[in-house]
């Protein structure tokens, strides 16, 4: 009999981990364009991530897809900084005009991909379970709870900066896309696979 909140508290624990902070840069990257207002966007654009993650770890513990490790820890640094540098082309570039469908791709794509990269974990895990849709789904609500308090954080950050200093949208936009772009620089060359 599996403990549901064992695996809930292991999904928050997943994405608030500090050592391997890439949830919590694509988070960022994904919210920073938001204000409140448009709060709902971003917890649909979580939740895309949730059920894309879970997908991929459900074909890997039933052993119906398997992936290169090395090339998996190469493509979520990639997805982060491909998220950021969007961010920053949209305020330059396409001004205003908010392409919601390429960062559902994107969020979808790293959901995929970053529930490969946590599978050879999962799959250790689940080796003790008989049924396996019960942890997953409290594995996944672990990381829906986290995910909604990186994007409130962000969210709150983003209020108050620009409410109460003055800073414009579009400039915290940059700004946060920017750091995000240059801390992934690093994990994006430590990962690279050839």
């Amino acid at each position: 009999m599996y403990d549901f909140w064992f695996y809930c508290k292991l999904g928050i624990n997943h994405v608030l981990d500090w050592g391997a902070y890439d949830h919590v840069l694509f988070l960022s990257a994904l919210a920073a364009p938001f204000t409140f207002k448009h709060w709902k966007k971003v917890v649909v654009l979580a939740t895309l991530f949730t059920i894309a993650h879970c997908l991929s770890l459900l074909l890997s513990v039933y052993d119906i897809v398997n992936v290169d490790v090395e090339l998996v820890e190469f493509l979520i640094p990639l997805t982060i900084l491909l998220t950021a540098i969007f961010n920053i082309v949209q305020v330059f570039i396409v001004r205003g005009k908010n392409k919601t469908y390429l960062l559902e791709f994107a969020t979808t794509f790293f959901g995929i991909i970053h529930g490969f990269g946590f599978s050879n974990y999962f799959n250790m895990l689940m080796s003790e379970e008989e049924e396996k849709i019960g942890p997953l789904l409290g594995f996944a609500s672990g990381i829906e709870i986290s995910q909604i308090i990186i994007i409130f954080s962000i969210l709150t950050l983003a209020f108050v900066m620009q409410n109460r200093f003055g800073l414009k949208r579009s400039v915290f936009t940059v700004f946060i896309s920017s750091v995000i772009v240059l801390l992934t620089i690093p994990m994006l060359i430590n990962s690279w696979p050839w």
